[in-house]
């Protein structure tokens, strides 16, 4: 098995190969792979389809840090899922949520925490690869550290009582989506002991936001199907979708 790489831009490379080295022991990808090193330190690590290549975008801050091989190894994976058309990377976002939303207003903040759960689902099936060629200590600090960041992100409270959130990554009810996801991907591969920190900072998030079915998520993620149909995959979306948005209209009622 063999990846094509090609790593354009000035930066370290190692961390690049390292991750080609770990995916090539049990994949391959049939286009080519140019790594974009980009100079924005802000700009996601992202993975970027089309006929002929997939291109791996980075920032060169990321490139440089302790995850980068773990970020690259990850992005491979998408690649892959989208090379064998699973239905997780090949289901349109927009039809899914069109229908889990139907008759429903939703305002525009909300809309994109629904496709922040799509992007979990994709992620969730990513790496099942990242976790069966690498091994998965690095991705759970890193979860930890992520949902420790969100939680300290929240202001304090006001003298009326009520917490002002100045920041998306403060915003309760997709920390607790999120913790759900956290805690969720590393049940799926068996990465936590019991007493493991995850699971403080996963139920400080839950009970942020009182209103987020937070263990309906954890199962919905940890369980999702290891190969599901387009039927199947599209109908789970659906429904994360309609559980979250009623969630969010009971909390108004």
């Amino acid at each position: 098995m063999a990846v094509e790489m090609h790593i354009l831009g000035a930066g370290p490379t190692a961390p690049f190969l390292g991750a080609r080295d770990l995916f090539e022991t049990e994949h391959d990808l049939e286009l080519p792979v140019h790594v974009r090193l980009r100079t924005d330190p802000d700009e996601r690590t992202w993975a970027g389809h089309y006929d002929d290549r997939h291109v791996l975008n980075i920032s060169k801050q990321a490139a440089g840090s302790a995850m980068a091989r773990e970020l690259a190894l990850h992005e491979l994976a998408h690649m892959a899922r989208y090379e064998q058309e699973h239905p997780s990377h090949v289901q349109s976002t927009a039809e899914a949520l069109y229908l889990g939303l139907a008759g429903r207003r939703v305002e525009r903040r909300k809309l994109a925490h629904c496709y922040q759960i799509a992007n979990h689902m994709k992620d969730i099936y990513a790496d099942d690869i990242t976790l069966a060629v690498g091994p998965g200590e690095k991705l759970l600090a890193y979860l930890e550290s992520s949902l420790a960041s969100a939680l300290a992100d929240r202001p304090a409270t006001t003298p009326g009582g009520d917490a002002r959130r100045l920041s998306a990554a403060a915003d309760p009810e997709i920390t607790a989506v999120n913790a759900a996801f956290a805690l969720a991907l590393a049940e799926r591969h068996d990465l936590l002991a019991p007493d493991h920190r995850l699971y403080d900072l996963a139920h400080a998030a839950a009970m942020d936001a009182p209103h987020v079915d937070f263990e309906g998520f954890t199962r919905r993620f940890r369980d999702l199907s290891r190969e599901p149909d387009s039927s199947a995959y599209r109908q789970a979306l659906v429904d994360a979708t309609r559980s979250y948005v009623e969630s969010e209209r009971a909390s108004a009622d």
